[in-house]
């Protein structure tokens, strides 16, 4: 037996190494040497934390994480919401819920050239969109250089990530037990007590996991924007992706690096936190 553990041991070792060694040489050194000239100018020298005071007097990072920071306080609670409340009529619906999951996977197998094209179609001046607005009369709406813009990108968010957070949610909501809901018919609770006492609670973990890759896809709008504004869209849509393009343009490492840096600290933050949460909420 101690020798059937040892083997067993050893063959976990060797299963996770490459990974561990591909983690490694492509992401985790990496960082550290970005922590490493987050400390140094663009010749090498060491100037303390001159870096991070430059990028927070810097008008253009301030601006890119406000909206950065608007647009994921906006977007999170919208998609927790509305892919819940799918998920919940989906499963609702029997067999038929079945075959409409698969059709709110439609948005992630279209190219996001293909997004960008059902963008200019319904919101160019002179889309689909501005078409409707002239049967009223009223003026066209330029929607992609005015601050219409930020909610075109909060819509793209939405559609985008719909169809995965809903089949998330479903799988919490199929693990919970049915006999957990007739006991709660049993005891007179009607349909909006038994989503309230037995649902919410009992999807506590999952709701962890989807919050936080929710938050990471709320980082991978950027590709749309780009392919809309350009490296300066306009100004409610331009975010820290594009901020980081351009520094990287301009061979800005320090400024990027030491951004990087301040990033990597509020998304650790955020999860712990939300972790932390999340454990005393369950006590």
């Amino acid at each position: 037996m101690k020798y059937k553990s040892k083997k067993q041991k050893w063959t976990g070792i060797f299963f996770v190494l490459p990974e561990f060694l591909g983690v490694s040489i492509f992401t985790l050194i990496p960082f550290v040497d970005v922590m490493h000239r987050a400390f140094l100018r663009l010749d090498g020298s060491f100037c303390g934390f001159d870096n991070f005071q430059q990028i927070f007097r810097n008008k253009a990072f301030l601006l890119a994480a406000g909206n950065t920071l608007r647009f994921s306080v906006v977007c999170l609670p919208l998609l927790l919401l509305v892919s819940l409340l799918a998920a919940v009529s989906l499963q609702t619906m029997g067999k038929m819920g079945g075959l409409l999951k698969s059709s709110y996977l439609l948005p992630m197998a279209i190219p996001t050239a293909a997004v960008v094209l059902i963008w200019k179609l319904f919101f160019d001046s002179h889309g689909l969109m501005n078409r409707l607005i002239s049967l009223f009369e009223a003026d066209p709406i330029d929607f992609m250089n005015t601050s219409w813009a930020f909610w075109v990108l909060v819509f793209s968010y939405l559609w985008k990530n719909l169809g995965y957070t809903v089949l998330l949610w479903s799988a919490g909501l199929s693990g919970i037990s049915e006999s957990i809901y007739e006991a709660g018919k049993m005891d007179g609770a009607n349909t909006i007590q038994r989503f309230r006492y037995l649902t919410l609670p009992n999807l506590r973990q999952s709701a962890f996991t989807i919050v936080v890759i929710s938050i990471i896809n709320s980082f991978k709008v950027f590709r749309e924007a780009y392919l809309v504004g350009g490296n300066y869209p306009q100004e409610s849509i331009y975010q820290l992706q594009h901020l980081f393009n351009n520094w990287f343009r301009e061979l800005s490492m320090d400024k990027m690096s030491a951004a990087s840096v301040v990033l990597f600290l509020v998304l650790t933050v955020l999860v712990i936190g939300l972790q932390r949460s999340w454990e005393r909420e369950s006590i």
